[in-house]
């Protein structure tokens, strides 16, 4: 078959391009090597970030926060378009913005978080420092050792199940074609774009947007590109359902932890904590990191400690090591494009799709990307 946009990856940022470029007429496929939305974009806890995650200032430090930090800016602009998103596409995303807390227990760091959110105004991000009577009058769910924090207006939660397949079935009632179960083998260049070769047929495309997640750096490797890309396998826990307790998306300083109770009740609990993989690839659950994830939540809210652990569940996260987003047409490859967003491309991929589907319609990205993106 032949199509003028051949998309793959079947998560967030894959399905929200083929929507974009498919609401501008061009005649755009998605390919999926499993089914939609069962990779990294369905497996996430649905958080909504716009800041600068609070380990990762503290081990790589300011210097490196600076350098990020012209890509919060597109995180804010994508927490802005998660606030349309479900009326564009008429179903309800369960988007709710009550704000971020990233807590303190020691005075080094609430230093910590007020060097961080120094940084982080600088690039639009509103950030206001609470002490403890003021972060008490916020969120009385918090433990008594708690002194203060930083808390974050703009951050929040959306439905990681909704998400993708409402921008997908979307693309699709504006024309464009989705393909599951289908895994890609190999892409060459030909004199009118691109010929890949799958494990159902041949596709030929003039253009390539390769937004595989995790799997980009594969995909770009069968056309000798070397993607600075890994994978890595995190695990999410969710407890039972208990009484309204929790309205926002709370960090803690003190360890590794992201906390927000869905619309059900449940507590969604994460923070980046590394699940396990067995020999033969597949993802478990790591007992002793579930154990430091329910302990660290514990210690933020007291009320969780007798709220019990229903499920966990793994996911493969596509990362970088300086957090950059990778969104751009390939130097010496014309009509490839990637469109990646490491570590936080759920939050991100909203505004991923949509200025990736502007420089796929050969146009100037809506936000400029220097400073963001290496193809920039």
């Amino acid at each position: 078959m032949k199509t003028d946009v051949l998309v793959i990856g079947g998560g967030i940022a894959g399905a929200a391009t083929a929507y974009y470029l498919a609401c501008e007429g061009v005649e755009v496929t998605l390919v999926e090597t499993h089914d939609l939305n069962t990779q990294a974009s369905g497996a996430n806890a649905g958080s909504i970030h716009v800041q600068i995650q609070h380990p990762e200032f503290v081990s790589l430090g300011p210097d490196w926060a600076r350098a990020y930090g012209p890509t919060l800016r597109l995180l804010v602009a994508s927490q802005k378009m998660w606030l349309e998103i479900g009326d564009e596409l008429g179903v309800d995303l369960d988007v709710k913005l009550a704000g971020g807390l990233l807590i303190a227990t020691t005075e080094k760091q609430m230093r910590q978080i007020e060097a961080k959110a120094r940084i982080e105004r600088g690039f639009g991000v509103p950030i206001e420092m609470l002490d403890r009577h003021s972060l008490r009058a916020h969120a009385p769910y918090l433990a008594d050792n708690v002194i203060g924090g930083g808390f974050c207006p703009a951050e929040g939660k959306a439905n990681p199940l909704k998400a993708t397949p409402a921008f997908a079935a979307a693309a699709q009632r504006r024309g464009a074609s989705i393909r599951t179960q289908t895994r890609i083998l190999a892409v060459e260049a030909i004199s009118t774009g691109y010929r890949i070769q799958t494990d159902k047929g041949v596709i030929e495309a003039r253009r390539v947007v390769n937004a595989a997640g995790a799997a980009a750096a594969q995909i770009a490797a069968m056309l000798g590109v070397s993607i600075d890309l890994q994978g890595v396998p995190l695990q999410v826990t969710v407890t039972e359902p208990v009484a309204p307790l929790i309205p926002h998306l709370v960090y803690s300083a003190a360890g590794k932890l992201s906390l927000k109770q869905a619309h059900n009740g449940s507590c969604l609990i994460g923070g980046g904590w590394h699940a396990q993989r067995l020999p033969d690839g597949r993802l478990v659950t790591n007992p002793q990191h579930l154990t430091g994830n329910m302990i660290n939540a514990a210690a933020v809210a007291p009320a969780l400690a007798q709220a019990r652990a229903l499920r966990s569940w793994t996911a493969t996260v596509n990362g970088t090591d300086d957090w950059k987003p990778i969104i751009g047409e390939v130097p010496g490859h014309k009509g490839f494009f990637l469109s990646l967003f490491p570590w936080v491309g759920f939050s991100a991929g909203p505004i991923t799709a949509r200025l990736t589907a502007d420089l796929v319609m050969g146009r100037p990205p809506r936000m400029s990307l220097e400073g963001v993106s290496a193809l920039a």
